[in-house]
């Protein structure tokens, strides 16, 4: 298990590329299997839950992608194949 991170590139107020990290906080590697976790404690509203999901939609690859959340919600999946646990 590692911490991964990814970079990317978008622009800031002035329309000048700017390099980004983001933190992927568990990367779990099994064989030829891999998977992508962030944890949270809670997601309360849509600014949390795009801040989660970010560094999980620059990934580009078709490995699993999973946001853990503390809170009892209810299993979701979204049409970046983000699954929410």
């Amino acid at each position: 298990m590692d911490v991964g991170v990814v970079e990317h590139s978008e622009r800031d107020v002035n329309g000048k590329a700017v390099r980004k990290r983001l933190e992927v906080d568990f990367v779990c590697n099994r064989g030829s299997q891999r998977y992508y976790i962030q944890s949270a404690f809670s997601i309360p509203d849509r600014s949390k839950m795009q801040q989660e999901q970010k560094s999980l939609v620059h990934i580009g690859d078709s490995f699993k992608k999973i946001i853990v959340v503390k809170d009892r919600i209810k299993l979701w999946r979204n049409e970046e194949e983000i699954v929410g646990i």
